[in-house]
This record gives C-alpha cells, sequence and structure tokens, in this order.
C-alpha cells in the first residue's frame, strides 16, 4: 500500500512541537506500507528527505504562529498550491490522508481526488471555521458563509472523517449526517513519558529543590488564555503557596506575558524557551501537575491537546480551566482538577489539598497514567489508525 499524507505543520521529535502525524507515519511505516508526506519548512528551496523509511517533501512555505491572518492565510494558500503542483509524483498513492488545521489542506485532498482518482481520509483537529470565527479572526459574514461551505464540501468529498474528540466527531456527525467519523484522539507515549521520581539535578537545574512545581507546556497564542494562568500564580503568592510556576512555549503573546509578569512582580512564574521532546520530558520530570489552559470560549472545549496526553503518560496531576469532554474524563478518573476560568482564587482552593496530602497527590498521578495506558496509548491508537486503511 502506498499512503501520501498532507501536513502543512508536520514536526520530528528532535524539532519539538505536535508530533502526532509523525507517529501516524511511523505506524503506517511500520508496517510495511509506503509513505509520502508533504509539509513546509522556511528555506527558500524545495527539499525532499528519507527520514526512518518517511518520505518527507518540504515546501518553501513560511509559517509562524505569530503571524497575523492575513499572512497565515497566504501561507495556506501556498501550501495548498505547492502541494497540487507536486501531487504527480504521488497519483499512483492508494490513500491521502490530510490532518488539519488549516481547512484548506482539504483543497488540496480535493484536487488530489479529481484529478489522480485518490480517495482521502480527512482528519479534523479544531472544528474550523468555528474556532477562528468565536476567536474573532474572521468576521465577515459572507466570508463565513463561504467557510463553511467548504468545510461540508470537504468532509462529503472525505472517503471518511477522522476527529480528535468526542465532540469534534459529534458535530461533524450533525453537520454531515450519515458520513463515517472515526474517533481517532491524539496519543500518550507511554514508551517515551513514564511516571519517575524526580532528578535531583534536574531540580537544581531549574532551581525547584522542595517546590510544588506546576508546568504548562504548548503554544503562547491569542486562544490559549494565558493571562489566566499568570492570576493563579498572583493568588498562589498571596495565599503563600510554595509552588513555582512554569510556561514553556513560543507564540504571538510571549513578549506580552513577559512584560506582564515583570510588572506584576512574579518571581514564583518562569517562562523556559520552546523546546524539543526531550526538552519537555527533563521539565515533566521535576513538575508535579500540568497545567492545560484556555479562553472560555465553547469551541475550545472541543479540542484534543497534545500536553493533555503528554501529562497523563508521565503520570501528572492533569489542572484544567475549560470544560467539555476533557474535564468530564479527568473528573471521572480522578485524575485531575477542574479550576473557574474567571475565579483565580478558586485554584488556590483546588490546589491547596494536594500539597498538604502526598497520598492525594499520588492517587491522582497513578490514576492520570492507567487513563493513559487503558485509553490514549500510541501502541493502542496506532492499531486502531492502521485500520482505517484496511
Amino acid at each position: 500500500m502506498n499512503v501520501l499524507i498532507l501536513h502543512q505543520h508536520f514536526n520530528l521529535p528532535e524539532k519539538g512541537g505536535a508530533i502526532r502525524s509523525y507517529y501516524l507515519a511511523k505506524a503506517l511505516v511500520d508496517r510495511g506500507i509506503k509513505v509520502s508526506i508533504v509539509t513546509t519548512h522556511h528555506h527558500k528551496e524545495y527539499i525532499k528527505q528519507n527520514i526512518e523509511g518517511i518520505e518527507v517533501h518540504y515546501l518553501p512555505v513560511a509559517y509562524d504562529n505569530r503571524f497575523g491572518f492575513v499572512a497565515r492565510s497566504w501561507a495556506f494558500i501556498k501550501y495548498v498550491w505547492g502541494a497540487v503542483r507536486l501531487s504527480n509524483q504521488f497519483k499512483t498513492a492508494d490513500y491521502c490522508y490530510a490532518i488539519s488545521v488549516p481547512l484548506t489542506v482539504g483543497l488540496a485532498a480535493r484536487w488530489i481526488k479529481w484529478q489522480h482518482k485518490i480517495p482521502y481520509i480527512f482528519e479534523v483537529g479544531d472544528l474550523w471555521p468555528d474556532a477562528p470565527i468565536q476567536i474573532g479572526f474572521v468576521n465577515n459574514y459572507f466570508f463565513q458563509t463561504l467557510l463553511y461551505q467548504l468545510e461540508k464540501s470537504i468532509y462529503i468529498s472525505a472517503h471518511s472523517v477522522v476527529a480528535l474528540s468526542p465532540s469534534i466527531q459529534s458535530a461533524i456527525e450533525k453537520k454531515v449526517p450519515g458520513k463515517k467519523v472515526h474517533l481517532l484522539p491524539n496519543m500518550a507515549d507511554c514508551d517515551y513519558y513514564k511516571p519517575e521520581a524526580k532528578n535531583p539535578m534536574l531540580e537544581e537545574k531549574f532551581n525547584v529543590k522542595g517546590k510544588f512545581v506546576i508546568s504548562y507546556i504548548g503554544a503562547v497564542g491569542l486562544a490559549n488564555g494565558l493571562d489566566y494562568l499568570l492570576e493563579c500564580a498572583n493568588a498562589s503568592r498571596k495565599a503563600e503557596l510554595p509552588i513555582q510556576f512554569f510556561i514553556c512555549g513560543d507564540g504571538a503573546l510571549l513578549d506580552r506575558l513577559k512584560g506582564n509578569i515583570k510588572q506584576m512582580g512574579l518571581l514564583n512564574l518562569t517562562f523556559i524557551d520552546f523546546t524539543n521532546r526531550d526538552g519537555v520530558k527533563e521539565l515533566l520530570n521535576v513538575t508535579d501537575a500540568t497545567f492545560i489552559c484556555y479562553r472560555p470560549l465553547p469551541i475550545l472545549e472541543t479540542g484534543s491537546p497534545n500536553k493533555f496526553f503528554d501529562g497523563l503518560a508521565a503520570g501528572k496531576l492533569i489542572v484544567i480551566n475549560f470544560g467539555g469532554w476533557i474535564r468530564k474524563e479527568i473528573e471521572e478518573s480522578k485524575c485531575g482538577v477542574y479550576t473557574d476560568p474567571h475565579q483565580p482564587t478558586e485554584f488556590v482552593k483546588k490546589i491547596r489539598p494536594f500539597l498538604s496530602d502526598r497520598e492525594l497527590l499520588t492517587a491522582h498521578q497513578q490514576a492520570s497514567r492507567q487513563l493513559a495506558e487503558k485509553k490514549y496509548s500510541k501502541n493502542l491508537l496506532s492499531k486502531k489508525f492502521l485500520e482505517l486503511f484496511r
């Protein structure tokens, strides 16, 4: 079998960022399936490389999450155009697996289906255009209508659709009744991330000896609402709790948040530069709880954030400030807590018991690992992914 994967934001473990498409490609290659990926990089030339048996085609399309709406849209269009121009190299593929976001990747998949008669499976990690509309990126009514029409047509033309969360699956089934929608959440790499005792050398490196460590690892963008995390750090300081917060990542709001921290005098909150998987593993070693943060918008409750699954695999207490399917999951599994995004002082109330009761913390951390192994392990979900191509 021969599978073409379209993913504009493909990453490798040594680079950092979301590596779901890497896991999916490796699952196919390990089964003896030929895999080609069309992605992008910041260089000025097209490059083709064989990486761990994956044929990776890098298009010269710059993208950064600091880009504004126009620059992002232009990058999306350039990727579609580049993938279409390159598609003659893949006309013998049996399937095309198109990964959004952005939604526009579906345009390339539809063209390849029409031109080369290759059926495509469309993966939905975030509901577009609902997400950019609710966040405020797209305000024009006619443009919104056009995007909704595009979304529906991409679903209808797809051989099947893959949803990364139950909420996304339900939404798509309502939009296109009768379409087969598979549920395949993000993966917990239980082989790489594992519960482990804190390394004294890493405690010294991060200067957290004797501290309760809460880490946010991910994008620092408009959707993430990290002002709330700053307020939680401020409330914890006022309550004299021995907590050290970390924000590890990059994004459009990074500089502003750093400025806010200086103004607020938050010595209990530290920024760490964007890092790869090894760097994340080091930070998780000294971490007691991972914080997953979003702005209080309904659409942001439907997602499947990568770092939630890393936190589960590493056996960490999960703290969230949004509702939806993840809140239900962590409360039923007793591996985490929800805190009101409008009440930073509630965070202090929710986290205080875990500071004084080590057994309570350990029980929640063990429940995280059990949930990862039971429902979200990479090995388990890779097998489910392979079933899509039978």
